[in-house]
């Protein structure tokens, strides 16, 4: 139903926009940016800082990737006086990552605060599943991928080179497509508490062979007590392969 006051609301916006267009087109008139601090002026101030923040992050942790900014929108209707000073910002939140909130402030003789939130995503190639593996599942080349992820989200311990992941077994179940991390994984048993193992004493170029029995379970790499069946003494050897320790002479 057309009112008079729906009629007065389009009269208005008329006036406003033909105001607006007469005021750059004749000197000396001051337009809103000569009066207001805009949305647009406060969403790049934003912009600008988050960009100088992010770089010094990435270089201060040695961090890499791609990192994408996004701004939110601001309510176009936001009048700020116009500031006599430069624009102050800082992060209110703990990390450059993920959503973030910037205050801009204005430090003039008449101060006000606006709090700008924004989105910073740092993207990474990352290890993700391929396909769904039960738990105790040991995970090889096929069941991993690189795939490009927001890092931001997801914490430090995920992982960024396929063989942090390969040879390691499950301690819980994992989905296609999931973003594997430190906690998901642990050193597959090579050897067995309780298994015959061979013992190979090295020393230089000279190695000695020996029956041992595993006091341990372990996995590649890991240090685990063996004794010597010949000896009956027990040593610490370093896990090498399946039924197979080293130590040093």
């Amino acid at each position: 139903m057309y009112t008079k006051t729906t009629f007065f609301r389009r009269l208005t916006r008329l006036l406003t926009g033909s105001l607006a267009a007469l005021c750059l087109m004749v000197p000396g008139i001051k337009t809103l940016a000569d009066t207001f601090t805009l949305p647009e002026q406060l969403i790049g101030v934003t912009q600008g800082f988050l960009e100088f923040t992010v770089e010094d992050y990435l270089a201060t942790t040695q961090t890499q990737g791609r990192y994408e900014i996004e701004v939110n929108k601001l309510d176009p209707r936001l009048r700020m006086p116009l500031c006599s000073q430069p624009l102050d910002a800082s992060l209110e939140s703990p990390t450059p990552l993920g959503r973030v909130t910037v205050r801009v402030r204005c430090d003039s003789t008449a101060p006000w605060t606006v709090f700008v939130p924004a989105q910073v995503r740092l993207l990474r190639d990352v290890v993700v599943m391929t396909r769904p593996l039960k738990r105790d599942s040991v995970v090889s080349e096929g069941d991993v991928a690189l795939r490009q992820r927001d890092v931001g989200t997801l914490g430090q311990s995920y992982l960024t080179q396929l063989d942090q992941a390969v040879g390691l077994k499950l301690l819980r179940p994992t989905v296609l497509d999931q973003v594997l991390t430190q906690q998901h994984l642990e050193q597959a048993e090579v050897v067995r508490k309780g298994d015959h193992v061979v013992i190979i004493a090295r020393s230089g170029s000279l190695s000695v062979r020996m029956p041992g029995e595993a006091l341990d379970k372990g996995g590649l790499q890991t240090q685990i007590r063996v004794r010597n069946l010949n000896s009956k003494r027990v040593v610490k050897a370093r896990v090498t392969g399946p039924g197979q320790v080293e130590v040093a002479m």
